[in-house]
């Protein structure tokens, strides 16, 4: 819808959904985090890193603030820059048809093929049963990525660029809970719903944000946001207490509460079932703790090791990693290199956004790229 508002006449928008923009519809608890205060291209995962920063440096998030302030959206930042809709996320996608008003939408209809002949597209399409067909210039495949298969999401975009030699980067879910399987989440499981802030690092990453026991593993932004740089079989290391040295701490506790018991000290530190895990039924009081035992201790809490079983999947992944490779693809224009005519945008390519509004913004910016483009309008 995007990119059908910048694409100029004669645009077609096909949707195998009953409504548009459902995925802006669900997100964000219903008030759609729409972008990111802060977004910089630092902010995004790719092969090619370089990629994103053409088109996200020429329609800017303060783009579509301006947009959707235009529009009479109230909005409100929520923490770390992300941006919600006081009312609801439905408000964004009105505004979008609103935009696309020229632009015609297809709805409940389906893609059964695509070929390029004689500088046109041809594209065979199923509506109620109904086949069709549409010869176009342009085609462009936003489709997004394989996330939340029970919306409808395939891998279409993926066989469609394939036929036109793009390669595909291996796709995973991202932005996704880890799961743990045996002791791990045994230990685990009778602390499901407990939050608390944590610092969770792996693959080269860190993320400060808060942390959720679940009956499957470990959830919470910090842990979505690191499951997009997690590999199987690698470990996650996470601090239970940032901001503060667990050590010193159980040192002066020993000082000045040497007949409390460790978990009753443990408990002004971090949620109440946690301390209590931690603690476990030791007897002892913190008085009679040596310093090579609270050393252990301090280090179960501020670098805890271990290694996830695996995702939840797509089923709950917020977004996939991977997907067409960039290295055809225009930058500027979103255009593929391999066939004139073919734009490739959103999560559908090879750019993953962190948490917070970052992968909204990325659609935004590709799909302005791209209909700029179709349209011959300078950005």
């Amino acid at each position: 819808m995007m990119c059908a508002a910048y694409a100029g006449r004669d645009v077609l928008v096909v949707d195998h959904a009953k409504a548009p923009g459902e995925k802006i519809r669900i997100s964000g608890g219903g008030r759609c985090n729409f972008t990111n205060m802060y977004t910089e291209p630092e902010n995004f995962l790719s092969e090619n890193l370089h990629f994103c920063k053409s088109a996200l440096s020429r329609y800017t998030q303060w783009d579509f603030i301006e947009l959707i302030s235009d529009h009479g959206i109230a909005w409100h930042e929520k923490t770390l820059g992300q941006l919600f809709c006081d009312e609801k996320s439905t408000q964004i996608v009105q505004m979008l048809r609103t935009e696309m008003a020229g632009a015609q939408l297809l709805l409940r209809t389906s893609v059964k093929q695509v070929r390029h002949g004689d500088g046109a597209f041809y594209v065979d399409l199923e509506r109620d049963g109904q086949a069709m067909r549409v010869v176009a210039r342009n085609l462009v495949l936003a489709t997004g990525g394989k996330s939340i298969p029970k919306m409808g999401a395939t891998g279409i975009a993926y066989d469609i660029a394939q036929q036109f030699g793009h390669q595909i980067v291996p796709t995973r879910p991202a932005l996704v809970p880890l799961t743990f399987t045996g002791t791990t989440l045994n230990g685990l499981k009778p602390l499901a719903g407990v939050a608390c802030p944590a610092i969770v690092s792996g693959g080269g990453a860190s993320f400060e944000e808060a942390l959720l026991f679940t009956h499957r593993g470990l959830s919470g932004p910090a842990i979505l946001q690191i499951s997009s740089y997690w590999d199987e079989g690698a470990e996650i290391a996470i601090n239970l207490l940032p901001g503060q040295s667990v050590l010193d701490a159980l040192k002066a506790a020993r000082q000045t509460q040497g007949r409390k018991a460790l978990g009753t000290v443990l408990a002004g530190l971090l949620p109440k079932a946690l301390a209590t895990q931690i603690a476990g039924a030791n007897p002892r009081h913190m008085a009679d703790f040596p310093d090579t035992d609270l050393v252990q201790i301090a280090e179960r809490i501020s670098n805890w090791h271990l290694t996830p079983a695996g995702t939840e999947g797509y089923r709950t992944a917020e977004v996939t990693a991977g997907g067409v490779s960039t290295a055809a693809v225009s930058s500027k224009t979103m255009e593929s290199s391999n066939q004139p005519g073919l734009y490739i945008i959103g999560e559908a390519i090879d750019v993953t956004g962190w948490l917070g509004g970052y992968n909204f913004q990325w659609a935004w910016s590709s799909a302005v790229a791209a209909g700029r483009s179709i349209s011959g309008r300078a950005s």
